[in-house]
C-alpha cells in the first residue's frame, strides 16, 4: 500500500468509514457529509445496515431515504444501499428485463439461495457505490463531489473491499470480471478513496483498530492516513486549575462548602474526572502508536448525539489537520 500523505477528506471522490460497532461510525459519517456540504460539495450518504440511521440525525421525523434515496438538508443526499435492489437494478440492465428479474428476485427460494452464497453481497453494494461515482448531471459533471459510505462494521469492513480482489482472481474473462475491475480500480485508487477507520480511547476499539489497520496494510490496496478518535474526554478543570483534585484532597474532607457538597466528596468526584481523562488520554496514545497513523480527536458529547446541532458540533473538528496532539 503506498504511503498517504493526510489531506483533507474533502478533497477524495469517495470516503469509506468503518469501525467497531457503537464507536460512532455513523455518526462520522453524518459529520463528514455536513462538513462536506457547508464547503459547498454535493453529498451522497449511503448507509448499509437495515436500520437506517442518517434521516434521523440529519432530518429528525422524516421518512427513511430508501434505495432511491432524498435529500435530507442542503447538499446532502442520504441512501440505502439494499443488496438485493442493487442485484435487480445491475441484471435489469444486463439482461435488459426488468419485469422478468423482479418476478424471479421475488421467488422465495431464489432469495433463499442467494442468501446462503458468500460474497456477492459486498460485490454488487460497492458496484452501486461506483456506479453512483460515475454518475453525471445535465452539464457533464459528476452527480455528487463526495460519496460518504457508511460501511459495514470492523472485521466485516475488510472482507467487504476484499471481495473485488478476490473475485477478479477467480473470474477470468467476461462481463463479470470486467465490472468488477472497475469498481476494485476505484477502490483502490489512492486519489479518489480513503478507508476512514472510526474508534472510541478504550481498550476493546483500540485493538480492534489497530488490527484492522494491519490487515487493510498487508491484505488491500485501499489508502488510509488517519484514524477518527470519537468521544474523546476533554481536561476536566480549566487553566490554571489543572490540579483541582490535589487542592481539593487537601482540605479537611468534612470542610463544609456552602451550598457545595464536602470537600471529600468534590475530592473524589475531581479524582474520577482525572482518572478518566488519563485513562481516555493514554489510548489515544496507544491508538497512535500502534496504527502508526495520525489521529482525529472528536470530542465527547455529553448529551450524546440527539440530532442535527450535535452533528454540527462534530463536523468542524472532524476536518482538522490529523497529528498527534493529545487532550
Amino acid at each position: 500500500m503506498a504511503a498517504d500523505v493526510p489531506r483533507s477528506l474533502l478533497e477524495r471522490r469517495l470516503v469509506i468509514v468503518t469501525g467497531k460497532g457503537g464507536t460512532g461510525k455513523t455518526t462520522v459519517s453524518a459529520a463528514l457529509a455536513v462538513a462536506a456540504a457547508r464547503a459547498g460539495k454535493r453529498v451522497l450518504v449511503a448507509e448499509m445496515a437495515a436500520d437506517e440511521q442518517i434521516h434521523r440525525l440529519l432530518a429528525p421525523g422524516s421518512p427513511p431515504a430508501g434505495y432511491a434515496g432524498r435529500s435530507v438538508r442542503t447538499g446532502v443526499t442520504a441512501m440505502r444501499i439494499d443488496p438485493f435492489e442493487a442485484l435487480t437494478e445491475y441484471l435489469a440492465l444486463q439482461i435488459g428485463g426488468r419485469t422478468l428479474v423482479e418476478a424471479v428476485m421475488r421467488n422465495k427460494a431464489f432469495r433463499q439461495l442467494m442468501s446462503a452464497a458468500p460474497g456477492w453481497r459486498e460485490l454488487i453494494t460497492l458496484g452501486k457505490v461506483w456506479h453512483v461515482e460515475q454518475m453525471e448531471d445535465a452539464s457533464g459533471r459528476p452527480r455528487y463531489d463526495l460519496l460518504v459510505v457508511d460501511a459495514p462494521a470492523t472485521g466485516h469492513g475488510v472482507t467487504f473491499l476484499d471481495v473485488p480482489r478476490v473475485v477478479v482472481s477467480a473470474v477470468r474473462a467476461g462481463p463479470l470480471r470486467h465490472h468488477t475491475e472497475r469498481v476494485e480500480a476505484l477502490i483502490d485508487d489512492p486519489e479518489r478513496t480513503l478507508l476512514l477507520p472510526v474508534t472510541l480511547a478504550e481498550e476493546l476499539p483500540t485493538r480492534e483498530t489497530a488490527e484492522l489497520v494491519a490487515r487493510v496494510r498487508s491484505d488491500l490496496e485501499i489508502a488510509v492516513d488517519r484514524v477518527i478518535v470519537n468521544g474523546v474526554i476533554s481536561p476536566p478543570f480549566p487553566p490554571g486549575l489543572q490540579h483541582l483534585d490535589e487542592v481539593l484532597r487537601r482540605l479537611p474532607r468534612d470542610l463544609d462548602l456552602g451550598e457545595l457538597p464536602k470537600a471529600g466528596t468534590l475530592a473524589d468526584c475531581t479524582a474520577y474526572l482525572r482518572a478518566r481523562h488519563e485513562l481516555n488520554r493514554g489510548f489515544v496514545a496507544e491508538i497512535a502508536q500502534r496504527t502508526e497513523l495520525p489521529v482525529v480527536l472528536l470530542p465527547q458529547i455529553a448529551r450524546g448525539i440527539e440530532g442535527p446541532a450535535e452533528i454540527e458540533a462534530l463536523a468542524g473538528p472532524l476536518l482538522e489537520p490529523p497529528g498527534a496532539a493529545l487532550p
